[in-house]
């Protein structure tokens, strides 16, 4: 299976801006996620997919691939979705896009093999990860999406909200009677499905929750889940990099 890992770096982010080369321990994020990602085996390449000239002679600098791509792109599938169809135009076909994170620098390798090993079963369109909440603070975060999936790991429904409802028990004590999941946002996408979702109009779904992939279900499009162990730790704030290095 030729597989291409995509990492999309956008530099003007609201929240946190120049997030992909802020330096951790004496590395720049985005140089970080590509060393994670290049120790991945089931990769066949690693590309930065950026708008920016910075991030592009970056990653150039320490010799990582990198590709520019449109400032106009909504989310990082769209970014995904480029460097696929530029590949393709020179001759280079995938049969699998990940599009890993760009702002989790300490991501294990292992987490792109387990979305990866779930592309055996050649139904699967897209896969992704969720792993399983620990605490009543992650459960009511809005910030932490939750994922539900069916006997069969195929996604139900994404949202910020708690999903399930625990009837008869208070909201403190519903980690003691359910197993609630938190979705950790890899994405594995065959590459035909990855060029027809991006060309999905937006949902009612999506615009509710501000989640993209609840446009995918809203459409029919199967999202498999597989379950992790291995912790995410994105950085959207300098707040979060902050608590990040401390516990370094």
């Amino acid at each position: 299976m030729n597989v291409l890992g995509v990492i999309p770096a956008r530099y003007s982010s609201s929240r946190f801006p120049g997030k992909p080369l802020v330096v951790i321990d004496g590395k720049s994020m985005i140089r970080r996620v590509y060393e994670q990602a290049m120790l991945c085996r089931g990769l066949s390449e690693v590309i930065v997919a950026t708008d920016n000239s910075s991030i592009e002679k970056h990653v150039s600098l320490f010799g990582g691939n990198v590709m520019m791509t449109s400032e106009h792109h909504r989310s990082g599938t769209e970014r995904c979705s480029e460097v696929c169809s530029n590949l393709s135009a020179k001759g280079k076909v995938f049969d699998v896009v990940v599009n890993i994170q760009g702002d989790e620098p300490f991501i294990h390798p292992g987490q792109i093999e387990q979305v990866l090993s779930c592309f055996s079963n050649q139904g699967t369109m897209i896969a992704s990860l969720m792993k399983k909440i620990e605490s009543n603070a992650e459960l009511s975060n809005p910030s932490v999406v939750k994922a539900i999936a069916d006997t069969r790991g195929r996604a139900l429904y994404f949202s910020r909200t708690i999903i399930p409802f625990v009837r008869d028990f208070e909201t403190g004590k519903w980690l003691d009677h359910y197993t609630f999941y938190k979705h950790i946002g890899i994405y594995g996408y065959r590459s035909d499905i990855l060029m027809q979702i991006v060309k999905l109009p937006p949902s009612g779904l999506e615009a509710a929750e501000s989640l993209e992939q609840l446009r995918w279900l809203d459409y029919g499009f199967e999202i498999i889940m597989k379950e992790t162990t291995f912790e995410s730790q994105a950085i959207d704030t300098p707040d979060d990099l902050l608590k990040l290095t401390n516990r370094e």
